[in-house]
């Protein structure tokens, strides 16, 4: 079975500028007009009013209010108009120095929560927003925000068009796609968690017309790459396979990078033996035409919803005396895999290393796994007695460790069970959608870690309590009955995907594993080596008590990195937003917000003046600690955006 294939080499141009190597067509990283700051998913801006010398004098320059609600959208800015999701999930443009609302555009149904698209013609006089709404790819008019009915069918195109297999509901995805061109590529949700989840095919739509311009099949049909990775005819019935996250394009090559999901069922595959091409795998397509130019498949027959969650970071490195265009994908699981964005090469050895095998019946586990050599984990990839955590009370101290000998517990990558697996970092730990940026100027790269254990215990259909999603609709027939991933009880009660191993009964939901949960890592991809680590935030109630330095619970906040040599991020765990020193991780700077803010801040620039704007809508969330006392300003769950004062 093939795990990794390269397609052609592009020859590459490079000019020398202040003697750093940059490509010929590199992108300004000045604006914030896309997701993530651009196609390229940097979270970068090469702004530097604010640096380290005067960080620490930031205030609040203007707040919106979102109105009732939970969003986690990185706002877009262009011409001095910010676009953002807010009051009742209409989009709207405001004045991005002042915060005056300029347009609202209402919406109907759910809308992608993360983030929009922008994109203009040759000479201006066509400007669009894209976003999900409803399941429907929709462009409306980004100066005035009316629906632009040329589009599509009166507006919009739905996502299930081109595909073979009805989902039978519509297919919302939080992925905002990104823009190539004349081109909008969207990649498509599973639908659900369960077996009756559809293939998340990969679509590209004409930007102007709404029509659909090529597909790619991310389970491979009989006749293409990867067929021979599932059973015959796998593709009939199989889902999953989903770039649910976040998604990556060089535009001076062409060439789109999509970070894939988990075939499902997530934690059970007698269905789908084999590799399962394309599951799990960094891919590179042709953003013009969708062909595949190459690929890697970070983890072989994924039993543990270990899927891609973060975008590929695109980044130039010094490499073996030479400078390479590398491409860089975190993982759940704590690895940072590092490839040649053009061949697909690994820029240090990749091993195939023996893993612990499934005692499951009917299920087909790979003998092997994908290790790096390089560069270091970022996040504890095993849990044993020396982790437990010491504030739990001695009680709670001993049920961990029953558990932990009574569970299947060897290491990563041990294969869930009916006996109940220790799966560290656990499917929702590692790195998640938005906690990753570069300095693509030195080679860095930063991430946020979670750090989740879990307790993947397999029942069979009727025994307790369905898990992720359950088991609903009709898998195909195994050589063993199909069991659902169903939540254990921790001694707290708090139970749900596959049980986070959570003991600690003081404000509930923390975990059995110590201290931090969160941890910022810098990387310097040059060498493939670890610069610094400092833990991530804090814990409200925990910090009230004197413990310091836990590090956030369960966050959901990504950096961004500029120029002026700082790293931005906000916690919700404890209210708090921070800039770090981006050299020793030190926190330069810290302010205390109503309630928590997750996903990413948008750094741009308008009349000389630099600003930072936050989505502070969280909600109060695993704090656990209750709401701060809420300052005068900024109100709760609004854009706050700092600026320095005016001179």
């Amino acid at each position: 079975m093939m795990r990794r294939s390269a397609g052609s080499l592009v020859l590459l141009i490079f000019v020398w500028v202040c003697g750093t190597v940059v490509s010929a067509a590199e992108r300004s990283f000045a604006t914030w007009s896309q997701y993530l700051g651009g196609a390229d998913s940097s979270q970068y801006s090469s702004l530097k009013q604010i640096n380290k010398s005067n960080v620490k004098q930031l205030e609040v320059a203007w707040t919106y209010e979102t109105g009732p609600g939970t969003y986690t959208f990185n706002p877009v800015v262009v011409d001095g108009v910010m676009y953002v999701l807010a009051q009742s999930n209409s989009v709207v443009a405001l004045d991005a120095a002042t915060g005056k609302q300029l347009w609202v555009h209402p919406n109907m149904g759910a809308v992608g929560s993360r983030g929009m698209n922008y994109w203009e013609n040759n000479d201006r006089s066509d400007r669009r927003l894209f976003f999900i709404n409803a399941g429907f790819l929709t462009a409306i008019d980004a100066r005035t925000g009316q629906t632009i009915n040329s589009f599509g069918d009166n507006g919009r195109t739905d996502l299930r068009v081109g595909l073979d297999r009805d989902p039978g509901r519509a297919l919302q995805t939080s992925n905002p796609g990104r823009i190539f061109e004349n081109l909008i590529i969207t990649p498509l949700p599973a639908g659900n968690a369960t077996y009756d989840s559809t293939p998340a095919d990969i679509h590209a739509y004409d930007v102007v017309t709404g029509k659909l311009v090529w597909t790619f099949h991310v389970v491979p049909r009989p006749g293409e790459f990867g067929y021979d990775t599932w059973p015959p005819d796998a593709w009939k019935t199989v889902g999953g396979v989903h770039n649910w996250n976040e998604m990556t394009i060089d535009e001076k090559r062409g060439i789109a990078y999509f970070p894939l999901g988990t075939a499902r069922y997530d934690f059970y595959g007698a269905n789908r033996k084999g590799d399962d091409l394309f599951g799990n795998s960094l891919l590179a397509l042709d953003a013009r035409t969708g062909k595949r130019l190459w690929h890697f498949q970070l983890v072989h027959h994924d039993l543990w919803d270990y899927d891609l969650p973060v975008a590929p970071k695109l980044l130039t490195v010094k490499h073996n005396g030479k400078n390479v265009d590398a491409v860089a994908q975190a993982t759940k699981f704590g690895f940072l895999f590092v490839f040649d964005r053009v061949t697909g090469e690994p820029l240090w050895p990749i091993e195939e290393r023996a893993v612990p095998q499934s005692d499951v019946p009917g299920e087909w586990s790979s003998p092997t796994q994908p290790y790096p050599t390089k560069p270091p984990p970022f996040a504890r990839q095993s849990f044993t007695e020396k982790d437990i955590n010491p504030l739990a009370t001695e009680a709670e101290q001993a049920a961990i460790r029953e558990l932990l000998m009574n569970s299947r517990n060897e290491g990563l990558f041990t294969p869930p069970s009916f006996r109940g697996s220790i799966s560290a970092p656990g499917h929702n730990g590692g790195a998640n959608w938005g906690m990753v940026a570069v300095n693509p100027t030195k080679g860095f790269l930063c991430v946020i870690t979670k750090e989740h254990p879990t307790l993947d215990k397999l029942q069979l259909p009727g025994q307790g309590r369905g898990g992720r999603g359950g088991v609903q609709g009709a898998p195909p027939a195994p050589a063993a009955p199909v069991p659902a991933v169903a939540p254990a009880a921790p001694a707290d009660g708090f139970t749900r995907y596959t049980s986070p191993v959570n003991f600690i009964t003081q404000g509930g939901g923390l975990s059995a594993m110590g201290p931090p949960w969160s941890n910022l890592t810098a990387y310097d991809l040059n060498s493939g080596t670890i610069r610094w680590q400092v833990p991530n935030g804090g814990v409200l109630a925990l910090e009230k008590e004197g413990h310091n330095g836990t590090g956030a619970r369960a966050p959901r906040g990504g950096p961004v990195v500029t120029a002026g040599g700082l790293i931005f991020a906000a916690t919700a765990s404890d209210h708090k937003v921070r800039a770090y020193d981006e050299d020793t991780g030190k926190v330069l700077w810290e302010y205390e917000l109503p309630t928590g803010s997750d996903g990413v801040p948008a750094v741009y620039e308008v009349g000389g003046r630099e600003y930072i704007a936050f989505c502070v809508a969280a909600g109060d969330g695993l704090n656990l600690g209750g709401r701060r006392d809420t300052p005068s300003s900024p109100p709760p769950n609004a854009y706050v955006v700092f600026s320095l004062p005016k001179k």
